[in-house]
């Protein structure tokens, strides 16, 4: 056991847990402050915790189960499509998205396990067919496996996450090497779909919020008012910010969803310049330490798999990012391992311990 625990790479595994730290620190200034209850500043401290330990269990689990295995991963891709299907049923619904299922204190959001299951199917798929990937059917068929999920998390509505679903495909296609003539095909395909959303798809708020992105001040009191507020507070921040505590649009409450999709925004006002580049170094730690492990893999699964682990997160990071200094529109995705939320949290290690894993035996 004590050699296992010597094999993993503790320098990924500590960045991440001190990201997911920071985000703590913030979150009990805001309890102090009564932004937020100390209830959710407790549940975030239980889910790193948890998380922790799967991390470290995952590593113990053979990653090469799924590599070789391909009902194991189908039948985690069927459970977790199974799970978005009941949640539209019987799910939690807070601000107009039914997005979790709540068992009292506790939810458990399906979607961030789905993320991690597509990330194991698609490492799958393309490892013992990226030779043929010139073949428009396994270009077809991996869609597919995307559109599922994503469709049915659209009905929630969560179109944030049905992005990052989307992101990690077109990810998981360019490093599985797609011809130059299938990446124009697809951009005209999804200049299409996104024409065809727009019409058919998309709520009113959501094409609201994409419309005033360009420019929230048409709309500075209503759909435009999120993105001012955060641009207000990762303006405010200076070099080193306000203090933790004193950060006058989140403490205040001027600055919604602070503790979510504004997590970035509330350090940047609190810690400044230096917050965020502390935020920047953690996050390029992971994904130096994630690519040192799959340049060092023994086969094409486990390359796949750290890949797709660095493309989620670069997409859910670059998304938030661009949320809050508004250059996105905002759809409501949560910084990874910073941002409040549990379930992000505990999947996100679940991954990384699928990381250690193949870093255990690739060593």
């Amino acid at each position: 056991m004590f050699s296992h625990i010597q094999k993993m790479d503790k320098v990924l595994a500590g960045a991440a847990i001190l990201l997911a730290a920071f985000g703590i620190v913030e979150l009990v200034a805001m309890a102090y402050g009564g932004r937020i209850s100390a209830t959710q500043e407790y549940k975030q401290i239980i889910a790193l915790g948890i998380g922790v330990i799967a991390m470290t269990f995952m590593s113990f689990l053979d990653y090469r189960v799924f590599k070789n295995n391909s009902y194991a991963v189908v039948l985690l891709y069927v459970a977790a499509v199974f799970f978005l299907g009941i949640l539209l049923l019987v799910g939690h619904q807070a601000r107009g998205l039914t997005g979790a299922f709540k068992i009292g204190e506790f939810a458990f959001a399906p979607v961030e396990m789905i993320k991690i299951v597509v990330a194991l199917l698609l490492a799958k798929y393309f490892s013992v067919r990226h030779v043929e990937i010139y073949r428009w059917f396994h270009v077809i068929i991996s869609f597919i496996y995307v559109a599922i999920p994503a469709g049915l998390v659209l009905l929630q509505p969560d179109l944030g996450s049905a992005l990052v679903l989307l992101g990690l495909w077109i990810g998981i296609l360019f490093f599985a090497r797609i011809s130059k003539k299938q990446v124009a095909l697809l951009l005209v395909t999804g200049l299409l779909f996104t024409g065809v959303s727009w019409v058919y798809l998309m709520k009113d708020y959501q094409k609201e919020r994409i419309a005033t992105f360009v420019n929230p001040y048409n709309d500075p009191q209503g759909v435009g008012y999120n993105a001012i507020q955060s641009m207000i507070a990762v303006g405010s921040g200076g070099m080193f910010g306000k203090g933790l505590g004193y950060g006058s649009q989140v403490q205040l409450g001027f600055l919604p969803e602070a503790h979510t999709d504004f997590m970035f925004a509330s350090i940047a006002e609190e810690f400044g310049f230096v917050g965020i580049l502390i935020i920047f170094v953690l996050l390029v730690t992971i994904f130096w330490r994630i690519t040192r492990i799959a340049l060092d893999a023994e086969n094409n699964f486990a390359r796949l798999f750290c890949a797709a682990m660095i493309i989620l997160i670069a997409v859910e990071f670059i998304i938030n990012m661009g949320m809050n200094v508004g250059i996105m529109p905002v759809i409501g995705i949560p910084f990874p391992f910073l941002s409040y939320g549990g379930s992000s949290v505990l999947m996100l290690f679940i991954g990384l311990g699928i990381v250690q894993s193949i870093k255990v035996r690739s060593a």
